[in-house]
């Protein structure tokens, strides 16, 4: 989980690296992980790994397509605001999907999700706020990273649904797919798409994509949601530190509460209830 999370911090960095446009960069992260994906997802469950029923199949790539808007809100935010708030506020989806549970399934919040969800709150408008002071450059690309949390929860409920028939590497690689499909041609009307430098895509799509997103996805099934929820921060921490040292975004007190109350609310949101 630590490994995973670890890759998954310096995609952002990569994002910037990358000589290409945002969402060209959201493009080829996700072609170049579909071929690595299929054949681990063959490897792990064997030839009838990739035999998917039809209804979750559906499911499985409309989640995809979900995670393509997402991928691609998010790196639009990357090149327009600071690592750390654009980590910060993309994992915003683990307080969307207790409001998704109320709205949708009619599920109360429990007193530590609305706890969570308060912090949450009060931590992203210290953001924003300070971002708007900045400047409306850095407001739109938190804005945007918000709006890439809205669609990463939209991709976790599919997937989730798609994997009550799928183990989760089928599932991953069918959204990946999807995704790349659904960025494609957003990616070559956006200008710079193929790249002259292709290091940094590579380390994107294999060490976040393929190893991070892989990692992941195995570990949460053998974890708590609490350790899980824990050891997530280590994406926000790298990524700050690679803002403060690679690109001078050193956060100020403002800045600095607004993500301790959202790291706060990120552990509380994991916290098991009693119920």
């Amino acid at each position: 989980m630590i490994t995973g999370s670890i890759c998954l911090a310096f995609g952002p960095w990569l994002v910037r690296l990358a000589d290409v446009g945002p969402l060209a960069s959201a493009f080829w992260r996700q072609l170049i992980a579909v071929p690595f994906l299929f054949l681990l997802a063959r490897m792990v469950g064997g030839s009838g790994a990739l035999a998917v029923p039809r209804r979750s199949l559906v499911v499985a790539l409309l989640a995809g397509v979900a995670l393509g808007i997402d991928l691609g809100f998010w790196h639009l935010g990357i090149v327009r605001t600071t690592l750390a708030n654009a980590t910060l506020l993309a994992n915003a989806a683990t307080f969307l999907l207790p409001l998704y549970a109320l709205v949708a399934l009619g599920h109360r919040p429990t007193r530590l999700q609305w706890a969570a969800l308060a912090a949450a709150a009060c931590g992203v408008a210290l953001l924003v706020g300070r971002s708007a002071d900045l400047s409306a450059r850095h407001l739109l690309g938190d804005l945007l990273c918000l709006g890439a949390a809205l669609f990463y929860t939209a991709y976790l409920v599919g997937i989730e649904k798609a994997r009550g028939q799928l183990e989760a590497l089928p599932a991953l690689a069918l959204a990946t797919l999807a995704a790349g499909a659904a960025l494609a041609p957003l990616a070559l009307l956006e200008g710079a798409f193929w790249p002259r430098n292709w290091t940094p895509i590579i380390a994107l799509a294999i060490g976040s994509q393929v190893i991070g997103q892989g990692l992941v996805v195995y570990a949460v099934r053998h974890l708590s949601p609490l350790v899980v929820g824990l050891a997530l921060l280590v994406q926000p921490m790298i990524s700050a530190t690679i803002g403060a040292l690679r690109f001078g975004e050193v956060p100020g007190p403002w800045e600095l509460a607004g993500a301790a109350l959202v790291v706060a609310a990120l552990v509380i949101a994991r916290l098991p209830s009693r119920a």
